[in-house]
């Protein structure tokens, strides 16, 4: 087992500000944990390139993109109250979307297991029209139209402790497109009901699973087992993509959840089997705790490669519960879908 990580210098440089919490340090602390996970023998490193205007094209519209360039140029800006730019911040938006699609050729060509796309800006909350959620290009969605564009039929779970309303809108009625949300709610981007389950020829292909503050391994595990790896065996996904967001663990400054380290790497090492080795793809998104950034990233590469690394412990005991049980009647035993 091997993972390839694609970064770039640039992504360090995107700048929103000081005392803004999307910083850059969180890239070096993911790199960091990488290093204490004691599998760098394993783990490759590559240079993310732009991703092609034609792909990015896919997703947002021609004018949305070079109105992105010119507020960057002209930086330092803000675009709405959270999501700030520099005169970096297009160019390393540029290469955060391009390192997806550079992983799945990688991927194709058989030089890893799976890829993990280590950059920033993030990108979950870019609608196809609208920047904000500190997300400039909505690098996941960018990648998984490029697969579906050739056939492929793709899943994607995003465990972001804050719903990923840009793909989930991206997506909401593309049959190829399975979209699985675990998130706390109702909180920021305060979308993610239970009963967005999408339109048209996607209905059923969008599962919200809604989390109440102070959630814990535990009910994501039940949530897992009882809805998330159900879902994914019935859509039949030949890539799947995870927004691995670590902004619900209990250290995060931004949220009100109560995972661990251990309770992420469990919950995605977890899913990769779904698709074969070389067909999965992690895309990092929040996370504000540094330490918490370090261990969740270690921990996950870690139980990815089978190899020992557990900072923390599993979580228990938390509310949730019932919220899982509704969400399974709802997606499993109510048949949306054709279940």
């Amino acid at each position: 087992m091997s993972v390839l990580v694609a970064t770039h210098d640039l992504c360090w440089l995107h700048d929103p500000g000081v005392g803004h919490p999307e910083r850059s340090e969180r890239l070096t602390a993911v790199r960091h944990g990488l290093q204490q996970s004691g599998a760098d023998e394993a783990i490759q490193w590559i240079e993310a390139s732009e991703a092609p205007r034609a792909a990015l094209e896919r997703v947002h519209p021609g004018t949305l993109l070079d109105d992105l360039m010119l507020r960057c140029e002209q930086g330092p800006m803000a675009i709405d109250p959270d999501t700030h730019v520099s005169a970096d911040s297009g160019r390393a938006a540029l290469r955060a979307a391009g390192a997806g699609l550079d992983l799945i050729s990688a991927l194709d060509r058989g030089e890893a297991d799976m890829g993990w796309s280590m950059v920033r800006p993030p990108g979950h909350h870019a609608l196809s029209t609208k920047q904000m959620g500190f997300c400039l290009i909505n690098n996941i969605a960018v990648a998984a139209q490029f697969l579906v564009d050739r056939g492929e039929r793709v899943a994607i779970v995003d465990v972001d402790a804050h719903h990923g309303n840009g793909t989930q809108a991206i997506f909401y009625d593309d049959p190829d497109v399975l979209f699985i949300s675990l998130h706390q709610y109702p909180w920021y981007p305060y979308t993610g009901a239970l009963e967005e389950v999408g339109e048209g020829a996607g209905r059923g292909r969008n599962v919200n699973i809604p989390m109440p503050a102070g959630a814990t391994g535990d009910v994501y595990r039940a949530a897992m087992e009882k809805i998330v790896l159900p879902k994914l065996e019935w859509h039949r996904p030949t890539w799947l993509l995870i927004s691995a967001g670590f902004d619900g663990h209990e250290r995060d400054p931004l949220t009100e959840l109560s995972l661990t380290s251990a309770d992420y790497a469990d919950m995605i090492a977890e899913m990769l089997p779904i698709v074969p080795a070389g067909r999965r793809l992690l895309f990092l998104e929040g996370g504000y705790d540094l330490q918490a950034l370090a261990d969740c990233g270690g921990a996950t590469v870690a139980k990815a490669l089978d190899h020992h690394h557990r900072p923390e412990a599993t979580s228990s005991g938390g509310p949730g519960a019932d919220q899982v049980a509704v969400a399974r009647q709802l997606h499993m035993d109510g048949g949306i879908g054709d279940y």
